[in-house]
């Protein structure tokens, strides 16, 4: 188990308020709220759940599992080349590249020698992985707390967007627990053959938010 001084690092990197602005982008949901398509909270937990399920969330926790487990930086380097890889838009491309090195800077103020063997751009999954294992942080744990804020990310844009309320937000986040939990388990013991997905209706979105208008998030 993660011991309570690397589980204070985890808390503190995975909150909202850590500067890696992700609050700034959207993953495509702006589009699908434009579209209509997600208008309440039963349809947001049904986008959210597919995503869990089949998407981009799942790819993420499948690399940061990867990168957990080794310091090599030349596998590193092919573990981001391969996320970055597996990005099906530009926006989405750089998201990642962008909250991931900010992650990298960020976390800068707690050293370790695995920040010197990061690639460049270093996608977001690959860097929470890698440092989350420099600091001892079980990687159950930060699988959980990962997936937990990219979901809780979704719903904010959701809460603001559709609009939400904050309660029905909340019932959302409370209903996609064991959900998170599963994908946490499952990510834990996959591997690279274990890759892919089928959530075409959010890649797409993510494809065409570049061309929404107007727009508040960034990708």
């Amino acid at each position: 188990m993660t011991e309570p001084q690397a589980l204070q690092k985890l808390l503190t990197w995975l909150s909202p308020a850590f500067p890696v602005g992700a609050f700034a982008w959207s993953a495509g949901l702006e589009t699908a709220i434009a579209d209509r398509v997600v208008t309440d909270s039963t349809a947001l937990e049904n986008w959210l759940a597919g995503t869990l399920a089949h998407g981009g969330i799942r790819t993420d926790a499948i690399l940061l599992a990867q990168a957990h487990r080794t310091t090599s930086a030349t596998e590193l380097a092919e573990l981001a080349d391969l996320c970055l890889a597996l990005t099906p838009a530009r926006e989405r491309l750089s998201e990642t590249s962008t909250t991931g090195n900010s992650f990298v800077t960020a976390t800068r103020a707690w050293p370790a020698e695995i920040l010197e063997r990061l690639p460049d751009p270093c996608p977001y999954p690959i860097a929470v992985g890698a440092i989350a294992a420099a600091h001892q942080i079980d990687l159950d744990d930060a699988l959980l707390a990962y997936i937990t804020a990219a979901t809780h990310g979704q719903v904010s844009v959701a809460v603001r967007l559709v609009p939400l309320g904050q309660t029905d937000g909340l019932r959302v986040m409370a209903a996609l627990e064991p959900t998170i939990a599963a994908l946490a388990r499952a990510a834990a013991i996959a591997t690279l053959a274990d890759l892919g997905s089928i959530a075409y209706a959010a890649d797409i979105a993510q494809m065409r938010h570049e061309t929404l208008e107007p727009r508040i998030f960034r990708s």
